[in-house]
């Protein structure tokens, strides 16, 4: 497949001259596409590009999840791949994203491994990460370099990567996608609080991948990003924990008359009373793997989850998730391309048994092939249908999930065997220690008397809270344990 970005994307801009602010952008579907991606980034990969900013976004707690897996001790994941796969976790979507003019990207290049004990042909696996064991048992550490071609998709034009067209849209100062105007323009802006258009000027504007970026991360603090970052306000890069205090409620599901019977999670909190604030949680592996994973969800699925519940953030990204809901299907490529924006999924083999937030493994990817000569020297991988000589074969390859390494078998996360952990109100994690949570009381100056410990059970309606607070603020167990009880 060709590369098809580009260095930047020309955007005309109205601005109010008197406030300097950016009333809208018209903009055709290639800036529209790369705005709608950033709901397909998984969190990790949001909070390790934030990082690399001027001016670093702290996401809630999630940003202590990152640093812990960042300087954990080795020996707390199977293989090495495990940590890679919460530091730099894979989007759902890439395929798709690959195609975008300006690419948020990971960093670092897709590799390929296959079976050292040249057992491909039997058993046709292959793995992005080294190590990982192969049905033979042997570890999966052939690097190949891939022979890239068309990938056999139709999903694929060059007519915009989730929007269909050729469609001029109109972006607000705060994410708003909106088709063309239907109604006068002078009523839009009249909306908008302009009354003479003599006060504003047309502009027009180089974006970059730069940009795109700081965009992204002001979208999580400010209700104007587009201002901020076109005209070079500085925002104030803090999220609000404003609605998150008290509680967040959710729906239930039900399927029916009856609640499905699922599995909980038992954890330990230790509160003060008079502060009626958890200071800290011990609980097993179970509940760390648990929010560990948040790394890897899709910042869409975080929104979505919001969209259930009562708060908000101080930023405008929940106005760009309502405005894919919002879009008429007219606009889109397709329904799929529309639910894999509002309900998007994990990369293939980032999700594991019993995973309690229920979401799902998107689709494996169907076009890898291995070509042989003579039915036994391996030549390359590739993605296309290629014409292969009288001598030339291929062999269809299936991604590997497994995240184990020797007798262990992990299948309830990325950690390596059963063991206990402290878990901090802020979501900081420690093995357990007597010590870390004698520091962690004397530090919130708490006595001894004042503690009472409570023992509550983990499904995945507190599973969900459990996320959308990690994202929102600094307090996630009082917020999901206490706050909320009435």
């Amino acid at each position: 497949m060709g590369d098809k970005s580009v260095s930047t994307i020309s955007l005309k801009a109205l601005v109010e001259k008197r406030s300097n602010k950016v009333i809208f952008i018209e903009s055709d579907n290639d800036f529209v596409d790369v705005l709608f991606s950033f709901l397909t980034i998984p969190m990790g990969t949001i909070i390790r590009l934030a990082c690399t900013r001027s001016v670093p976004l702290e996401i809630g707690c999630m940003k202590n999840l990152y640093a812990r897996v960042e300087h954990a001790d080795a020996r707390v994941f199977p293989t090495e791949s495990c940590r890679e796969m919460l530091l730099c976790p894979r989007n759902g979507v890439e395929s798709h994203c690959e195609n975008l003019k300006l690419k948020i990207t990971n960093g670092n290049p897709t590799q390929y491994f296959l079976c050292s004990n040249d057992c491909t042909h039997r058993y046709k696996l292959f793995s992005h990460y080294k190590d990982v064991l192969c049905e033979c048992g042997k570890p999966m550490d052939r690097e190949m370099s891939l022979s890239v071609g068309k990938l056999k998709s139709s999903s694929f034009s060059d007519d915009g990567v989730f929007c269909k067209g050729l469609s001029g849209y109109i972006v607000s100062d705060d994410l708003e996608v909106m088709p063309p105007l239907s109604s006068p323009v002078s009523s839009f802006l009249t909306k908008v609080g302009v009354m003479d258009a003599t006060t504003t000027e047309e502009m027009t504007f180089n974006v970059g991948v730069d940009e795109v970026l700081n965009l992204l991360i002001c979208s999580f603090v400010s209700k104007t990003p587009l201002t901020d970052i076109l005209l070079k306000h500085k925002p104030e890069p803090k999220l609000s924990s404003e609605g998150v205090q008290q509680g967040i409620g959710f729906k239930r599901q039900t399927t029916g008359d009856t609640v499905k019977e699922e599995k909980k999670i038992s954890v330990n909190l230790l509160v003060s009373k008079s502060k009626k604030m958890v200071c800290y949680a011990e609980a097993r592996e179970d509940f760390v793997n648990l929010l560990l994973s948040f790394l890897t969800v899709p910042l869409g699925l975080v929104l979505k989850e919001m969209q259930d519940s009562s708060s908000s953030t101080k930023g405008c990204i929940d106005q760009l998730y309502k405005s894919v809901q919002d879009l008429d299907e007219e606009y889109l490529k397709s329904n799929y391309h529309k639910e894999i924006l509002i309900a998007p999924k994990l990369y293939p083999g980032f999700g594991y048994e019993n995973h309690l937030l229920g979401i799902e493994d998107g689709q494996e990817a169907l076009y890898y092939y291995a070509r042989y000569f003579r039915h036994d020297t391996l030549l390359e991988i590739f993605t296309n249908d290629k014409t292969l000589t009288p001598s030339n074969y291929r062999v269809p390859l299936k991604l590997k999930y497994c995240k184990s390494l020797g007798d262990y078998k992990s299948e309830a996360g990325f950690l390596s065997r059963p063991a206990m952990f402290t878990i901090t109100d802020s979501l900081m994690i420690r093995p357990i220690s007597p010590l870390f949570g004698v520091s962690v009381l004397n530090e919130l100056k708490v006595p001894f008397a004042d503690i009472e410990m409570q023992t509550v059970q983990v499904g995945k309606e507190e599973a969900l809270r459990l996320l959308v607070t990690s994202f929102l603020c600094d307090s996630a167990l009082t917020s999901v344990f206490l706050s909320h009880i009435k």
